[in-house]
């Protein structure tokens, strides 16, 4: 397999793909979104209370929306390959570190801002998507969760709008902080990005993951520490907050979630140069 090209030999993407591939995305989404519901009021479901499965379908739909607009966008142009994507394999020990320091963080940052704010509780997911009614709607939702959501979010987010925008030239005292100033602006998208299925109270904390996870991309030159960051506390809302899971079934599920992840995006990182960071 020839091996990808430096991002330097690579035409670099410009920055108005990054906004423009948002709107796509997001329109695509829901327009599959609409077809979806009328599919299933055709098949008698409700269009004003979808079953769960409608809507589980229609989630896929909506990841893979923004998936196949970033595709458009880079990779059919030839502006980005996979190593610009992130899809590079590194040392497990700088995976392992990376991976370790961001969730720490990411956690102590959340408890910080849930003492300081008030925030008690946890984060649900929708109702309508049946997890608790449905033993199928549980399966589905746990793959959509825990497998395809990161590696579709990864992609879009941290792999395609930061791989973009964090060649953003912004200095201040004679630093270069274009990367950091992206960080914060993919941030604040995931957390919008999750509006309709997450509480408000919680979009901050989700935006400050989207953040934390730019800087695993940024500072290890790799997608999958940050992919399996995702996935491990996806897995850990989930088993937690909606199955009432103990420690030993959700740990099965993180390592399920990440060896399925390893195999659908391992072939990726094969024969990929490392680009610069």
């Amino acid at each position: 397999m020839p091996l990808e090209p430096e991002e330097s030999e690579r035409g670099k993407a410009p920055y108005w793909v990054a906004l423009l591939a948002v709107v796509i995305g997001f329109s695509g989404g829901v327009m599959v979104s609409i077809i979806t519901e009328g599919v299933g009021a055709a098949f008698g479901g409700s269009t004003t209370n979808p079953p769960p499965a409608v809507n589980i379908v229609a989630d896929f739909l909506f990841d893979g929306a923004f998936v196949l607009a970033a595709i458009y966008m880079s990779v059919l142009r030839g502006w980005m390959g996979r190593a610009e994507f992130g899809y590079v394999r590194i040392r497990w020990r700088l995976g392992v570190t990376a991976f370790v320091l961001a969730a720490v963080g990411y956690f102590v940052v959340t408890e910080v801002y849930s003492q300081l704010f008030a925030v008690h509780g946890t984060d649900r997911l929708p109702a309508d998507l049946g997890v608790q009614r449905s033993t199928w709607a549980a399966i589905a939702v746990s793959v959509f969760v825990c497998v395809a959501a990161p590696i579709c979010e990864e992609f879009f987010f941290r792999g395609f709008l930061f791989g973009v925008l964090r060649r953003l030239d912004v200095r201040v005292a004679g630093r270069q902080l274009g990367p950091w100033v992206a960080a914060a602006i993919v941030g604040v998208l995931f957390g919008l990005a999750h509006f309709d299925s997450a509480q408000p109270a919680f979009l901050i904390p989700l935006g400050f993951l989207g953040f934390v996870l730019c800087i695993v991309r940024w500072k290890t030159g790799s997608l999958y520490p940050g992919m399996a960051l995702h996935s491990v506390n996806n897995c850990i809302a989930l088993g937690v907050n909606e199955l009432n899971w103990g420690a030993g079934k959700i740990v099965a599920l993180c390592l399920g979630a990440l060896l399925t992840i390893a195999l659908v995006t391992g072939p990726l990182s094969r024969g990929v140069i490392r680009s610069s960071n």
